[in-house]
């Protein structure tokens, strides 16, 4: 969430930040709330600590009591709605947008850079569904069978390769770093709303509401979730996790979007970066998580572009987002593979992490980023094939157990 008493004290710039979002009116809102809550809460104050009588009242005594006790009633349930009230815009309230963080929406990202060469060539390519081989296929009919739509299948050789993905990542992360963990899916209430999918995300995430549990859509809520109400020392900071976990996600609104194949499903697997520091070092260390991503893709070979995105296109918690997408033949578009936010002090703010340093607590910033996804198999299936309909696997992944080749020539 946002600083309160920071926004008091700066109320213009905050809006004008928020109104890059379409939240001023929100903000606004919040503010006047905020001064009839703190009046509230003066009056309440002031009734509660009003003398009563030293013994048996008189009758004038025991009729102003009578109206004492009336007024802190009335107060107090009015101080009760207006705190909620409060609460409910200040957790509606998205992250104030870095200024450098483009304008408009969704097709407003500013190019950062490219890097690769496009393929060519000299055949009609086939996408990962057409890839299919008895060594190695993406099976969504039985995935559909199974489960429902958008569940998949990877079998034989794609398997193989896409285990590997993960295992490389992780090795490569690891090596430069990020501490390796296995978390849990399954997550509460508080996790969720702490890292900001809560409550404005709710339609996109599957709830288990006989225990009161979230499956998460990310690792990302797990890894906010290790130091959860805790207070860290400077000297503990950066703190730099990586971990793998399978996510769920209902893709709501998403209804038309890339129904074929595996680029967009409920369940999928992925390697997450996670970084606690101190504010001074946010920025760059938000650059360092792109570098790690970059050097991921290029190793893979995948031509790719990053972009900048536009505040309109921002997630709640990121005050900034970069995306890398990879291109993909058969689409003849780039695609993103892969993101990284700074989420500034928005989770530490909600999840309550502090760090000491100066004789005192503050807020830490954290930010998040895709290690990789199978999003970045399916750049590789497109992107490596021959007229035969088999795929040349990059040799780092050959390294963790892939196979050289996915399917064969017939």
């Amino acid at each position: 969430m946002i600083d309160l008493k920071a926004a008091r004290r700066e109320p213009d710039r905050y809006r004008a930040a928020l109104a890059r979002r379409g939240s001023a009116e929100d903000f606004d809102a919040l503010l006047a709330v905020d001064e009839k809550w703190r009046g509230l809460t003066e009056r309440v104050d002031s009734l509660r600590s009003q003398k009563r009588p030293k013994g048996a009242p008189t009758p004038e005594e025991f009729e102003a009591l009578r109206r004492l006790k009336e007024e802190l009633r009335q107060s107090e349930q009015e101080l009760s709605a207006a705190d909620s009230e409060r609460q409910a815009l200040l957790d509606r309230l998205p992250n104030l947008p870095h200024p450098t963080a483009p304008d408009g929406g969704e097709d407003d990202a500013k190019l950062v850079r490219t890097w690769g060469r496009v393929p060519t060539f000299s055949f009609t390519p086939k996408d990962h569904l057409e890839l299919a081989s008895p060594s190695g296929r993406v099976d969504m009919q039985r995935g559909a069978r199974l489960s429902g739509s958008r569940f998949a299948y990877r079998i034989g050789d794609v398997a193989l390769t896409e285990m590997a993905l993960y295992r490389f990542v992780i090795d490569k992360l690891a090596g430069q770093g990020f501490l390796p963990v296995l978390a849990p899916v399954l997550v509460n209430e508080r996790a969720m709303y702490g890292t900001g999918y809560l409550p404005t995300d709710e339609s996109n995430l599957y709830c288990l509401d006989k225990d009161g549990l979230y499956l998460s859509g990310t690792s990302e809520v797990a890894l906010a979730g290790i130091h959860m109400d805790e207070r860290l020392e400077e000297d503990q900071v950066p703190a730099r996790y990586t971990a793998f976990s399978t996510n769920f996600r209902r893709e709501a609104g998403a209804a038309g979007k890339d129904t074929r194949g595996m680029f967009r499903v409920h369940q999928f697997d992925k390697v997450e970066m996670f970084v606690y520091c101190l504010p001074e070092q946010s920025e760059e260390i938000h650059e360092e998580l792109l570098a790690n991503e970059e050097e991921i893709i290029q190793a893979l070979g995948l031509p790719y572009r990053v972009v900048n995105i536009a505040v309109g296109d921002l997630g709640s918690p990121a005050a900034k987002k970069y995306d890398i997408e990879a291109w993909f033949p058969v689409q003849e578009r780039y695609r993103e593979v892969t993101s990284c936010s700074n989420t500034t002090d928005y989770q530490a703010r909600r999840l309550n992490t502090r760090v000491r340093r100066n004789g005192g607590l503050e807020f830490v910033h954290t930010l998040n980023g895709t290690g990789i996804t199978a999003r970045a198999l399916l750049a590789i299936m497109e992107n490596f094939q021959d007229e035969g309909g088999a795929v040349a696997v990059p040799q780092v992944l050959q390294d963790f157990g892939a196979p050289a080749r996915i399917g064969h020539t017939s």
